[in-house]
């Protein structure tokens, strides 16, 4: 007997299973709203976080496979004074034993015969019998026929699949062979095949050596650890922790959206559970129904989301590459490659999110008797020590960001490239921390100042009554106010970093890029410019520069590697006309002293070097150049570097030439006060350029005008933060629907509380009213809360942030215009969100009006 008995408790068993089931899921038939609002938060936030790990993960596949070559996992040698080593260097050290391997590599332009468009590649020629073992291209070529193929006529190429077809369809090219694991936009070629097309001759980029090899070189060559070259990915991380970031807060706010539809759904249901258990359904059962309910609402949503955030990620994709290009030299493909892992990822932190935003409703279910189920009152008594809890909660966090602040200034963060991944990640948690610390709080400061406001209008009925319905109003809309929090809050300190980073920008290029022409001359042709454009009357002053490489020697080691850092010189000529725009951070003795110490022999460091090596101004470095003499240097300034991932030190440009053997660089010209403005400006600039061709024969196109390289730096500024805008502005969106669906989803309560007031008389223009200055109202407060938060988080991003990611500090910038604007999305999300229920009430007939208030 026992076992059909068994049998039938467990037929039974999942028969009051399912009947539990399809009766909770048949509330969403009577209110598909609140379905429709559940799935349309987990699409939002699912879509969001998903796209942006999609960039992200097609970002890494394009570094794993440039880190996969050789190039990141081999030392470098190269010339002292930067000029391109010789096949005759090569062959030296090859006679002597030294097992190097040569490389050229450059840019190629590709022309498609079918339609005409060029694309832009990287060439690069290797030697794969000379090439170390270990890499990932000697290995390629092991065998007898592909090195036959690789290195006899008429040779082989191989390209990355992006790049492929193009490689193909251009005639100067061998057969090309589609290779993966090639980063995007490279190929790779034998060396003879490389130089030849890219006019090198006898011309080598650079020679690659094991790390484990022995050697000693000439005085004028320098070996470059491998340790020392960060990788694409290393130097990127930065951008792609802002991105994780964003796509996390957009999750965050997304699943304030599930939150608050889960716990509308539950309070109106509460009366269908309290039936359910009443007829003996045990919690157990319950739970595990509901369970069973938010995982395939999951699952759906999360499907939905994923796939709409591949979108977005191939809508966003271009932009990403862009900025990486420029603030990071990293080429990344434009076409999408997703691991399996992804997917899998992505729908285990949609999931994840449902559950920690379900867990709370579960908990309660599970825990309150029969008869506390179905008293509303009994949840709202709760709501007291819930808020407390909730400041609890937050001042914690509160103090946590306060502690990680005061830590990070302290200690003055470390750029990334120089292991200060800890700092950005220290960071993003006082960010994080003080972001959910305010959002924790805003409840009790809400109730607080609708408290106030009580009290203030004691003497207007009608309004008064309009405060205390919205104190009832706040248990269901904090969730949504908490989201408005955290948007605003995020577009207000993103939009004040990218506002102050594009006048600081804009200045920095007004003060650097002061000439107003640009010469770039063959170095046989220099002198003869130069006197040219000197003896011109149009032009004021020449401004030369020069450019060439150094050793920065730290410590007293320095025949190691570790020791011994390159770093790039920059000469400058201290005119006038330069030292009153040329902007400086610090200097000992203030601006004039230090430009006269620049005359004299000191030399100016920019941002970045100073704080990677910890150096000040006032203090000493060691320089040794290609002739192997070190020499002592006095700081005197250091100076603003936006956009340049390196250590740089500048002095004058006649010493640079005299010590260090800087070949002769660019020309700045600055035109007479006559020439320098409008159609003058216009007239000289074309007289230049054919005195240059006519007396000279030398091409016009050296020159180069200051305002194309002003409007070429403007245009990839402007890409660059297209991905954050974008990602802020959607984050923005998710806000406003948050407002906008927990309002439908209780506009059928607010009907009947309403309704008495209606026939009391009042009219439905002025309730309209009344509902829209009461949600005007709260994201008003929401939006003063959100003001000061988002001034800490602009100082977080341009303090901590940015120093960490980048290696320089931009001023903080505050931006009245801003915060007036802040002030306007939240009257705007609020109006637009309160905007359908309230044209609901006003086309609302009498009738359903007076059977709202008989139901009351």
């Amino acid at each position: 007997m026992s076992a059909p008995t068994a049998h039938a408790r467990g037929v039974f068993a999942t028969s009051v299973f399912v009947t539990t089931l399809a009766t909770l899921l048949s509330h969403y038939r009577r209110h598909p709203g609140q379905l429709a609002m559940l799935l349309l938060g987990l699409w939002v936030a699912s879509a969001l976080w998903s796209g942006v790990q999609a960039i992200n993960a097609s970002a890494r596949d394009s570094y794993a496979r440039a880190e996969a070559l050789f190039t990141s996992q081999l030392d470098r040698i190269e010339r002292r004074d930067g000029e391109a080593l010789t096949l005759d260097d090569y062959l030296t050290l090859r006679r002597a034993g030294a097992p190097v391997s040569p490389l050229a590599e450059g840019q190629l332009r590709l022309t498609d015969g079918a339609d005409g468009t060029a694309t832009t590649v990287r060439l690069l020629g290797i030697d794969p019998l000379t090439l170390p073992g270990d890499s990932s291209l000697a290995r390629r070529q092991s065998s007898a026929a592909a090195l036959r193929d690789w290195l006899l006529p008429p040779h082989r190429l191989r390209a990355a699949p992006d790049v492929a077809a193009a490689a193909r369809a251009d005639p100067r090219l061998p057969p090309v062979e589609n290779d993966p694991s090639l980063p995007p936009a490279t190929l790779v070629s034998d060396i003879g095949v490389a130089q030849s097309l890219l006019g090198l001759d006898r011309r080598l980029t650079r020679l690659v050596v094991a790390p484990s090899a022995t050697l000693i070189l000439p005085e004028h060559l320098v070996r470059i650890s491998a340790r020392q070259l960060a990788s694409p990915g290393q130097l990127a991380d930065s951008f792609h922790l802002n991105l994780t970031a964003m796509g996390l807060l957009a999750l965050v706010v997304g699943l304030f959206i599930v939150h608050a539809a889960l716990g509308l759904a539950l309070e109106q249901r509460l009366g269908l559970m309290r039936t359910l258990r009443a007829l003996g359904v045990p919690a157990r059962t319950l739970v595990g129904a509901l369970i069973i309910e938010l995982l395939a609402i999951g699952l759906i949503g999360a499907l939905a989301g994923i796939l709409s955030g591949v979108a977005l990620a191939r809508w966003l994709l271009p932009d990403v590459a862009a900025s990486l290009d420029a603030l990071y030299d990293s080429r990344v493909s434009g076409q999408l490659a997703l691991p399996w892992y992804y997917w899998l990822g992505s729908l285990a932190i949609t999931l994840g999110g449902l559950a920690t935003a379900g867990s709370g409703v579960l908990w309660r279910v599970a825990r309150l008797e029969v008869l506390t189920l179905g008293q509303a009152q009994a949840w709202r008594a709760r709501l007291g020590r819930q808020w407390r809890r909730q400041a609890l909660a937050g001042s914690g966090l509160l103090i946590g960001a306060l502690g990680l602040g005061l830590w990070l200034s302290a200690s003055g963060g470390a750029p990334l490239a120089q292991g200060g991944r800890t700092t950005l990640i220290a960071g993003f948690a006082m960010v994080t921390a003080a972001l959910l610390g305010v959002a924790l709080w805003l409840p009790a400061l809400l109730a607080m100042a609708l408290q106030l406001a009580s009290r203030a209008l004691r003497r207007r009925p009608l309004w008064q009554w309009a405060v205390a319905d919205l104190q009832l109003q706040l248990p269901r809309l904090q969730l949504a106010m908490m989201a408005l929090l955290l948007a605003l809050a995020a577009n207000l300190g993103v939009s004040s970093m990218v506002g102050g980073f594009r006048l600081t920008f804009l200045d920095w290029l007004d003060q650097r890029l002061l000439a107003d022409i640009y010469v770039h001359p063959e170095e046989g042709d220099y002198a003869r410019l130069r006197d040219w454009l000197a003896a011109q009357p149009e032009v004021a002053t020449l401004l030369p520069a020069r450019q060439a490489q150094a050793t920065l020697v730290l410590g007293t080691a320095a025949t190691t590697p570790e020791r011994a850092v390159p770093v790039a010189l920059f000469g400058i000529h201290p005119a006038p006309a330069l030292t009153r725009q040329w902007p400086l951070l610090s200097s000992v003795a203030g601006r004039e002293a230090a430009w006269q110490a620049l005359r004299e022999g000191a030399v100016f460091i920019n941002e970045q070097l100073a704080r990677r090596r910890g150096l000040h101004a006032g203090e000493t470095l060691t320089l040794r150049g290609s002739d192997r003499r070190e020499r002592r240097l006095t700081i005197a300034a250091i100076y603003p570097d936006y956009g340049n991932p390196h250590g740089e030190i500048v002095m004058p440009t006649a010493r640079l030439a005299r010590e260090f053997d800087a070949p002769p660089g660019s020309l700045g010209v600055v035109l007479a006060a006559g020439s320098a403005s409008g159609a003058a400006r216009d007239a000289a600039l074309e007289r230049l350029r054919s005195g240059l061709t006519e007396e000279l024969a030398i091409s016009g196109e050296v020159l180069t005008d200051q305002r194309r390289l002003k409007a070429t730096s403007k245009a990839v500024f402007e890409r660059t933060f297209a991905i954050t805008r974008a990602l802020n502005a959607l984050t923005l969106a998710v806000a406003a629907l948050a407002l906008l669906t927990t309002l439908l989803a209780q506009a059928g309560v607010r009907r009947a509380q309403l309704a008495p007031l209606w026939a009391l008389g009042v009219p439905r223009s002025r309730l309209v009213a009344v509902q829209l200055g009461q949600l005007v109202g709260a994201a008003l407060a929401t939006a003063l809360v959100a003001l000061p938060l988002g001034i800490a988080l602009a100082w977080a991003l341009v303090a901590v942030i940015n120093v960490a990611a980048f290696g320089w500090r931009l001023p903080l910038h505050l931006f009245p215009d801003e915060m007036a604007i802040t002030l306007a999305l939240a009257v705007l999300v609020a109006a637009s969100a309160a905007l359908l229920p309230a044209r609901r009430l006003w086309r609302s007939p009498p009738r359903q009006l007076l059977e709202e208030f008989a139901a009351t």
